[in-house]
């Protein structure tokens, strides 16, 4: 299993290209996805995001409304199954976003940051992803550190400030320097945490840069397959159905390793956003507030600003690494697709090295090598906030090794040095 771990994890060269410099390493992949993530990052530009001059942090929780206990990106309880927002948690009640306030293509986050878990105008802090998944969703501390983790990574935050965009690029807010760094595009920036196939967001390539905003299109198409019920098994279905139907269209159609992420983000519909108080069924009624999807009178779906649904009450016990990654490959699993992309020649070019087989993933792999993956996917992309300094591989190391390395050396991971 470890030879077929090392592979696996090692494919990161057909995202990242350090890893395509590593011994016995040959892969186009690197340049190809690389290249689309330039092309995207020139069209996009930066002039369009919206600016807010009165920014402030989250609000805190307190000690008559503690949810979770998360603080200052430090383990909350750990125990879930209360409402959120509390009864007469004027602090947390729904305010819609502004015009000059950020808002990007992960409606769980868009929702916090209307509840003002997260900074309203959408520049958020590594403490305020980690200690709001903990607080709403009740994510277990390991998962929120990863994700906070790769929120910074691989949408290119600032791992000195630890301030990212949860939208568009706001690189002179969220910069330390930003006469030093490269972009920091937030979670926007393509073929990062945003790639094709998104649930309810277009491709980027298809939409001329909008990967962003809601497409009501696709919520009706997701609902018509899972027949109002956003379980794993009609979740599958979908998430197949979103990438055929990429390729057929989308002529830069690219499914790199990190578009395992899009599973586990797809998990969050049946395990973090069903409610309590309707039997934590994933129903219509929940998924679509939490999407911000709004039925119109001819049937098809309008976009209102994400919310929590009243009186939600969240998951009961924590969502951990080990839980996501065991969705990831249930779903994944039960409806297959190729790893790989669409090539300027006009075919499909599949990944086939080491643990993904012909273009797939190894029916054998276990949850915990799928974690070591997501963990390899965190230390090994290198954010273009450093470009301009000396040492980026130590610095960006560094930071992983100190947010997140100690829940995966305890799985049997292999740490970077630095």
């Amino acid at each position: 299993m470890k030879t077929v771990l090392f592979s696996l994890l090692f494919s990161g060269a057909y995202a990242f290209p350090w890893v395509a410099n590593e011994p016995g390493v040959v892969s186009p992949w690197s340049e190809f996805a690389n290249g689309h993530r330039l092309k995207a990052r020139q069209q996009a530009g930066i002039g369009a995001c919206p600016f807010n001059a009165n920014h402030k942090p989250a609000n805190p929780i307190t000690d008559k409304y503690p949810y979770n206990g998360a603080k200052n990106g430090l383990p909350g309880k750990g125990k879930g199954g209360f409402q959120v927002p509390a009864d007469g948690d004027t602090a947390h009640q729904f305010v819609a976003p502004g015009a000059n306030d950020i808002r990007g293509p992960c409606p769980g986050l868009n929702a916090a940051a209307n509840h003002n878990f997260l900074a309203h105008d959408g520049i958020t802090t590594f403490n305020e992803l980690v200690d709001a998944q903990q607080n709403v969703y009740n994510v277990g501390y390991d998962l929120s550190l990863l994700l906070a983790a790769l929120g910074l990574t691989l949408t290119d935050g600032d791992i000195v400030t630890e301030k990212l965009s949860i939208g568009c690029d706001a690189t002179s807010r969220t910069s330390f320097n930003s006469a030093l760094t490269g972009s920091e595009p937030g979670l926007n920036g393509h073929n990062k945490f945003e790639a094709d196939t998104s649930l309810t967001r277009n491709d980027y390539f298809l939409a001329n840069g909008d990967n962003y905003k809601f497409n009501g299109t696709l919520f009706g198409m997701m609902d018509d397959t899972c027949g109002s019920n956003f379980d794993l098994q009609g979740l599958a279905k979908y998430r197949k159905q979103r990438y055929e139907q990429s390729l057929a269209q989308n002529g830069n159609f690219f499914f790199g390793p990190l578009s395992l992420l899009l599973y586990g983000a797809a998990s969050f519909l049946y395990e973090l956003m069903p409610n309590g108080n309707h039997g934590y069924k994933p129903d219509l009624e929940t998924i679509s507030t939490f999407f911000g999807a709004k039925k119109n009178s001819d049937g098809t779906w309008g976009y209102t600003a994400e919310k929590i649904p009243d009186k939600w009450t969240n998951r009961v016990s924590p969502y951990t690494n080990n839980d996501v990654t065991s969705q990831i490959l249930q779903m994944y699993l039960l409806d297959p697709v190729l790893f790989g992309g669409s090539t300027a020649q006009g075919k499909f070019d599949t990944i086939d090295f080491g643990a993904i087989k012909d273009g797939k993933i190894d029916a054998g792999i276990s949850a915990t090598s799928t974690s070591c993956l997501l963990y390899q996917l965190a230390t090994g992309n290198i954010p273009s906030s450093l470009n301009g300094l000396v040492t980026p591989t130590v610095k960006a190391l560094t930071f992983i090794t100190t947010k997140i390395s100690p829940s995966f050396k305890n799985l049997g991971c292999p740490i970077p040095l630095t």
